[in-house]
């Protein structure tokens, strides 16, 4: 029986794909760069040289090439990790100008049907992060932002970073919470790898980064005081599906007095997650166990990852063909206003 148990899902999976051949994709976690960007947040040179061979910098036929080849509609473009915010003062202002008009520019001036962005910030001035945050939206036609992980070392949800969460629900756009890399304390006491073999190159930032190290945030009651504010988190939820019960348990109790709604209300009514780069059936319907349909996006972090594996993967996911119009295109379409 167990063979025929096994030929039947492969039927059923594959009737699925063939059903969904003609499903639109609007790709919520998409990667660009610039050479200016890569010199100034590459590690080394053999980081340097990773970065430019993987096509981030491509932002023109190349690019619309491979979506056309995976079928996504649209990409919302976001600068890779750690973007802006890192560089202080008025260098990290001028540079976040600068790459945010570099795509209002360039792909979302040329091909606004296929591409929209998350505006980079500078960090390192909260203040001057809501007035460009705010220009980008109202003027370029940004659909929210991107954040990379711990700020120097604070968290988004510190104080200081009010301003922009404050403008983010006053603009009714969304923050997508990208992870990033710890800071250098931290880094030295969990993450260094001490095998000499590996001293010349970057095997410590992997570990410490996209590997293991960098799939946990903390935002630490920021939705009492910011109700509306909506946060995006990628990589089919950083760990948190597995992490759900636990933290509803252990931490609704400790939370009940101090927080307005137990806690596993705020992950339904101020988040949003992506599949981005972990295309697998169980990790995806684990995600939905906890999280409504209606809260989740497809997304492929190109070009770290590939897309056509990747909208292949979903055009065979047995779900039904509501749910994955939902989280393929419907659900980023209603939380970005974008019609495909």
């Amino acid at each position: 029986m167990k063979p025929v148990a096994k030929s039947l899902v492969a039927e059923e999976a594959t009737d699925v794909s063939l059903r969904d051949q003609d499903l639109p994709f609007i790709g919520t976690e998409e990667t660009y760069t610039t050479d200016e960007l890569i010199e100034k947040i590459a590690f080394n040179d053999d980081h340097s040289n990773y970065l430019k061979r993987t096509g981030l910098t491509e932002l023109g036929p190349g690019r619309i090439a491979a979506m056309d080849k995976a079928g996504i509609n649209v990409q919302i473009l976001s600068v890779h990790t750690p973007g802006v915010q890192n560089v202080p003062g008025q260098e990290g202002i001028d540079l976040a100008y600068r790459l945010n008009k570099t795509i209002a520019n360039g792909p979302m001036a040329t091909n606004p049907e296929r591409f929209q962005a998350f505006a980079t910030l500078p960090l390192q001035d909260p203040k001057a992060s809501a007035d460009e945050l705010e220009r980008a939206v109202r003027e370029d036609g940004f659909v929210g932002a991107m954040t990379n992980g711990i700020i120097g070392k604070k968290f988004l949800d510190h104080a200081d970073f009010e301003p922009v969460l404050a403008r983010a629900e006053a603009l009714d756009v969304p923050i997508y919470l990208h992870p990033g890399f710890p800071p250098h304390e931290v880094f030295e006491i969990y993450y260094q790898i001490t095998r000499p073999e590996y001293k010349k190159s970057y095997q410590d930032y992997i570990f410490s980064g996209s590997g293991y190290g960098w799939h946990q945030e903390v935002l630490n009651g920021v939705f009492d005081r910011f109700p509306k504010l909506k946060i995006i988190i990628g990589h089919m939820g950083e760990g948190l599906p597995f992490f759900f019960e636990r933290i509803v348990e252990d931490l609704g109790d400790v939370t009940e007095g101090s927080l307005k709604k137990p806690i596993g209300q705020y992950f339904n009514d101020n988040f949003w997650f992506t599949t981005s780069a972990f295309p697998q059936d169980n990790l995806l319907h684990l995600l939905l166990r906890h999280i409504s349909v209606d809260r989740v996006m497809f997304a492929t972090d190109y070009p770290f990852a590939d897309m056509k594996q990747q909208t292949d993967w979903f055009r065979a996911v047995n779900l039904p063909r509501e749910d994955k119009e939902k989280i393929a295109f419907r659900n980023a379409g209603k939380l970005f206003g974008i019609t495909i």
